[in-house]
């Protein structure tokens, strides 16, 4: 399962444009995470991968512009080879002093940087953060421009993404097991090249040569959701040049992918909890207007109803799998909770699954025309390599399976099954759990919501306490992430953050 800021801000992205400028070089030292154990030929590519300029260019939209950076295809050896990432920018607005460059990341991993940049943060942070700086986005490495990692072509995901994930006998097992073993294989087919070097490592490194290029000293980054990890990872290769970090909707580095999995499962149950109790007290709720618990039985009735037969969904079916997706894909956003009870309303009482498709189609950035973005599959990708599968075979699933049913009646069993997703991938996991610290780091503001789905609010907690100069923020409430959801409270804790460099008291709830 991935994280992702709500899908109102990854929606797609407006055309950019600007102007055609160089960077300037901040006059640091070249990445010394990467740098200590290479030789004199290898440094000196690297230098060069930091000397560079960017060349700005129109990009589409009136205030963006946009440009390339080039980045080793791997830091180990920095003179074999390049990959190309896209940046965009919006420069300080004014009035007041820039502060220098602030870089976004919604999530995923495998959200487009840029897309969250152009369709929103850009336009719809608060104005006083905007006009003090250049608002910043690069596309991962492996993500939209970033030479995106390419797998199934869109019929063939269409086909993968309705695979049953809740197999009720061995050939089903052997079915969803071949699905992900045609998904691993399709990768390394279309994206040999990338795929060992997505790594949320090497995406920190990116970022550090991007500080470097545009100038600053000091690195200055709001993430969201799995942007946390790749913010913290920032810290902790390079707690010196770090500034003022803001990571919302928090992941904890230190779980293994099982226990995260399963954490991530009972964050799914609590939102829809939430999402039940609001919805029984119509006259109207799909699922019944007794309790949360009955809603959650008629819910799990419905999926096994479209497990043994399929809906129509305009010129599609919707099945389990589809229909699952897309109030998973609800639960992000409390905003999106009428629109999810509009479509469980027509599909269960009319028989008409569109409304259920088109969630899940948000979910999996699949267009009208029905071709995707790549963001599923830089998600398993990123994933891949940052931890060891959560599982390796179905016999271990099956062993599990019970601690996930009792996390969440609704969608445990699916995302236990979820959970084998990476035993098939043809490259070796580079990254392992570990608690992140980020020793010497300025003041790193943590946020978390507490009824979060995606990231559920005790992972915040473990990492503000791993942080050595990490302090919580709270906010007690529904939905995805904090920053800019309408709580005054937390904008006005974060804009003094990144305005002033002053972290909230700790432990400060809204």
């Amino acid at each position: 399962m991935r994280t992702n800021a709500p899908l109102a801000r990854t929606a797609a992205a407006l055309l950019a444009a600007g102007l055609l400028i160089s960077g300037c070089s901040g006059g640091s030292s070249p990445d010394p995470s990467a740098q200590s154990s290479l030789d004199s030929s290898a440094q000196d590519a690297l230098k060069t991968y930091y000397a560079q300029q960017l060349k700005w260019r129109e990009c589409g939209v009136p205030g963006f512009e946009c440009s390339t950076l080039k980045a080793p295809l791997d830091y180990t050896k920095p003179g074999d080879g390049e990959i190309k990432l896209a940046v965009s920018r919006k420069k300080a607005t004014g009035p007041g002093g820039r502060i220098g460059s602030l870089l976004v990341n919604p999530g995923g991993p495998g959200g487009s940087a840029i897309e969250y940049l152009q369709a929103y943060a850009a336009l719809a942070y608060p104005a006083p953060v905007r006009a003090r700086y250049d608002m910043v986005a690069v596309d991962p490495r492996g993500v939209a421009r970033s030479e995106p990692v390419e797998c199934l072509d869109d019929k063939e995901m269409d086909a993968y993404t309705q695979t049953d994930v809740t197999p009720d006998d061995a050939r089903e097992q052997d079915q969803l097991v071949a699905a992900y073993k045609e998904f691993s294989q399709s990768c390394e087919k279309r994206s040999a090249r990338i795929l060992p070097h997505v790594s949320t490592v090497e995406a920190a490194r990116d970022m550090d040569l991007l500080r470097e290029v545009l100038g600053d000293g000091k690195l200055h980054y709001v993430g969201a959701s799995y942007g946390t990890f790749l913010g913290s990872t920032y810290a902790e290769l390079y707690p010196d040049r770090t500034g003022r970090l803001v990571l919302d909707g928090a992941m904890d580095p230190s779980l293994p992918a099982e226990q995260m999995n399963l954490d991530q499962t009972a964050g799914f149950e609590t939102a829809f909890k939430a999402f039940a109790e609001d919805c029984v007290k119509e006259s109207d709720c799909p699922l019944g207007t007794t309790s949360p618990e009955d809603a959650s039985r008629r819910l799990s009735a419905f999926f096994e109803e479209l497990d043994a037969k399929p809906i129509p969904a305009g010129d599609r079916k919707l099945g389990e799998s589809l229909a699952t997706t897309g109030v998973i894909a609800a639960m992000y956003d409390e905003g999106a909770w009428p629109q999810l009870r509009d479509a469980l309303t027509s599909a269960m009482k009319d028989n008409d699954g569109s409304g259920l498709l088109l969630l899940s189609d948000s979910y999996y950035e699949r267009e009208p025309d029905g071709k995707y973005g790549n963001i599923m599959f830089a998600n398993a990708a990123v994933n891949c390599l940052d931890l060891p599968a959560a599982f390796t075979s179905p016999d271990q699933v099956e062993k599990a399976a019970p601690d996930f049913r009792k996390a969440s009646p609704v969608f445990g069993e699916g995302l236990a099954w979820a959970g084998l997703t990476c035993a098939y991938w043809p490259e070796k996991p580079t990254g392992s759990a570990h608690r992140i610290e980020a020793k010497g780091a300025a003041p790193l503001l943590v946020v978390g919501t507490t009824r979060d789905p995606a990231t559920p609010y005790k992972w915040a907690e473990s990492l503000a306490d791993q942080l050595a100069t990490g302090t919580l923020l709270t906010y007690d409430g529904d939905g995805h992430t904090a920053y800019g959801r309408g709580s005054d409270c937390i904008d006005t804790a974060i804009n003094r953050y990144l305005l002033q460099g002053k972290v909230p008291e700790d432990g400060k709830r809204c």
